[in-house]
């Protein structure tokens, strides 16, 4: 396997949300908003790596949001990722993992009135195609499937999908990210503008892909990159949930 998705560490920490089947889907859920709900797609570590429900817990707390970190296990696209080239465009990565698609979507909209959307690395794939103005299966006349996004060091991206995107979208980007290359940043910054959807690009310079979920917490500029990341995201979903 590529190292470019599988390098990180673990934070210290204990997360203090719980495990629920909601839909027959299995979430890991933390706060308690009735009104705003965060959907978080997490990168190929899984549901269950403790940064991905730190980060829940810390949305949750800074938000006021109920956080969702669904369980992708048998999804077609976490298949095809884990058994092939993790940093290699999948096949059928045109599959909304489990726990993101339209009808879980649905089901969260019956429980809140905003939901907000935020993945790493080939979820910050997937949350482009839950912000797109025509997302597949999307129903109801093709209105994207969330109120807002923010990608995250995203893999798999293509200038078409960067064109699609109707709702609010904020991009993290590393200076060093071999799937969210120099030629992408550049035509989301220069395209997504063109949209008429607000748009806040935030550039990580001398930090690397994966660095917002996986870095090292004793390396000063990391942990104040993934401290940075934090409170941009924070103050994003705020900004658009919160109406």
């Amino acid at each position: 396997m590529s190292s470019c998705c599988l390098k990180g560490f673990e934070w210290d920490g204990r997360p203090n949300g719980v495990e629920k089947t909601l839909n027959g889907q299995s979430y890991y859920v933390t706060g308690a908003s009735q009104d705003v709900a965060i959907l978080v797609v997490h990168d190929l570590y899984g549901w269950t790596f403790t940064n991905a429900r730190l980060l829940a817990d810390h949305y949750a707390a800074e938000v006021g949001a109920t956080v969702y970190v669904p369980d992708f296990r048998g999804s077609e696209l976490t298949i095809v990722v884990v058994s092939t080239a993790p940093c290699s465009r999948p096949p059928s990565s045109t599959t909304l993992p489990n726990g993101t698609n339209s009808t879980s979507r649905r089901f969260l909209r019956t429980k809140h009135q905003r939901i907000g959307a935020v993945g790493f690395c080939y979820g910050g794939w997937a949350v482009f195609q839950l912000g797109a103005r025509s997302p597949d299966g999307s129903g109801g006349g093709g209105s994207p499937l969330v109120d807002c996004i923010s990608a995250t060091h995203p893999t798999f991206l293509t200038e078409d999908e960067i064109r699609k995107v109707g709702v609010p979208v904020q991009i993290v980007a590393p200076e060093r990210d071999p799937m969210f290359t120099e030629e992408l940043k550049a035509y989301a910054v220069a395209e997504i503008p063109k949209l008429g959807v607000p748009f806040d690009y935030q550039f990580f310079p001398g930090l690397e892909h994966g660095f917002a979920v996986r870095g090292n917490s004793e390396d000063e500029a990391e942990m104040k990159g993934m401290e940075r990341a934090m409170r941009v995201t924070v103050a994003w979903f705020r900004e658009w949930l919160l109406l």
